[in-house]
């Protein structure tokens, strides 16, 4: 299977569990995992700013690694996964949770 079908399998699959799990609008829990540089957090923070998001980051163990969080009160499904997409595409090398 291809990496673009795997992609849009797992974000089928999660639009199904979000409707499932919540009422929207709802607060969503974004978690994404970075290489320690403070351009790829300023873009995860640029992303969601002047939306009302609370951002944190915590940097791992040995420095490495970024975890960014941010808890943002989304309309529906279909926005939380449009922003889960935004992020892969503007910032190179983030996985997201």
């Amino acid at each position: 299977m291809s990496p673009e079908k795997k992609s849009e399998e797992f974000y089928r699959k999660l639009r199904g569990q979000l409707y499932e799990t919540a009422s929207w609008p709802s607060l969503y829990l974004y978690k994404f995992i970075v290489p320690t540089n403070t351009e790829k957090i300023r873009q995860i923070e640029e992303l969601f700013n002047n939306l009302g998001a609370v951002i944190t980051t915590k940097v791992s163990g040995k420095g490495t690694y970024t975890s960014v969080s941010v808890n943002l009160k989304m309309k529906d499904p279909d926005a939380v996964i449009a922003k889960y997409k935004e992020v892969a595409l503007k910032v190179e090398g983030v996985i997201s949770l």
